[in-house]
């Protein structure tokens, strides 16, 4: 299986991470300016989710000499290991149906500092805890201004003429619970992969990181069923209405799906490199890119009063600093 060795490219891995998960999002909002349903769009984002990670684990897990390839890992690996990586996948595809959720109530701005910096601090002090890499006070003093920035965030939206309307709120809370959920299915996948895949053989019985992906998608999909249905029940969607959906609308969703992925995958493989709480928070740096392209380029705070644009720049400042210093604690 393909690993790496340099902490120069795990950072750059982590940094393709950063970019993926803060991109992902603009596949939903240009589905959602032609009337396409969250609930809707959401199927096609699973779908994307899945098929990338059968390609990625039987090509990059399956060639090189460390490890073990995907098919004969698979072959060994015990229910102690494939649980947490299917139930990983489950915690997270929760937590992001709910972040979909207030990305459609309060747009990616708002979103993502809220859920995926809430995230952020809670999978980083989780992973901390479990394999300590890097220099605690750094670390911990970045997810601090990470805080801040999730402060300002919420600051800044208050702003807003229509902040205090029903659908914003909803946005707000649905983001904050996604953000306490989500930051569990990161520690909880690293258990089921082997620890230093990178260096070791792998573990009896234990997940090579390509195949703990695999199991994941395959949660992520699985647990869609029961709950994706049950949003759309609420939302009174049919299944027929998914299938009346144009290919360009599906394309669209798969696509989101597609460019999460390739991002956990990345940031999976350089944390044998960087550890796993530093690779998840430079990773969640995609916070100051959704952020980026919320404000700049769906204009999502434009409406706001006077004093939103200091708040916005304080959000900024707090997220780049804060991934200044996790980035630094890992030399």
């Amino acid at each position: 299986m393909f690993v790496l060795h340099s902490l120069t490219l795990a950072i750059f891995f982590c940094f393709i991470t950063m970019l993926g998960w803060g991109s992902w999002a603009n596949t939903q909002k240009l589905s959602g300016k032609t009337q396409w349903r969250f609930e809707l769009y959401y199927w096609d984002y699973a779908i994307g989710v899945l098929l990338f990670a059968i390609i990625f684990s039987h090509i990059f897990g399956s060639f090189g000499s460390a490890g073990q390839p995907t098919r004969e890992n698979l072959h060994q690996a015990a229910l102690s290991a494939v649980y947490p990586a299917l139930i990983s996948g489950v915690i997270f595809n929760v937590a992001n149906i709910m972040l979909v959720v207030g990305i459609d109530a309060a747009g990616m701005a708002v979103a993502f500092p809220v859920g995926v910096g809430l995230a952020l601090v809670i999978g980083t002090v989780e992973s901390y805890l479990q394999t300590p890499k890097g220099n605690p006070l750094l670390l911990f003093g970045g997810v601090l201004l990470i805080l801040f920035a999730m402060i300002m965030s919420g600051l800044a939206y208050r702003k807003l003429p229509q902040s205090r309307g029903k659908s914003p709120l909803r946005g707000l809370i649905f983001s904050a619970l996604a953000g306490c959920i989500m930051g569990s299915f990161y520690p909880e996948l690293m258990r089921s992969i082997s620890p230093n895949f990178n260096n070791e053989p792998i573990e009896a019985g234990m997940l090579t990181p390509y195949v703990a992906l695999l199991l994941f998608a395959v949660g992520v999909l699985a647990s869609n069923v029961v709950v994706n249905t049950i949003f759309m029940r609420a939302g009174k969607l049919t299944y027929a209405d998914y299938f009346r959906g144009s290919a360009k609308l599906h394309f669209i969703g798969i696509l989101g799906g597609v460019v999460w992925m390739i991002a956990l995958c990345f940031n999976v493989i350089a944390s044998g490199v960087a550890g796993p709480a530093i690779s998840y928070a430079l990773g969640q740096g995609a916070t100051l890119v959704a952020a980026i392209w919320g404000v700049l380029v769906w204009k999502e705070l434009a409406a706001g009063g006077p004093g939103t644009g200091r708040l916005t720049a304080l959000m900024f400042a707090g997220y780049a600093a804060g991934l200044l210093l996790i980035g630094l604690a890992t030399q």
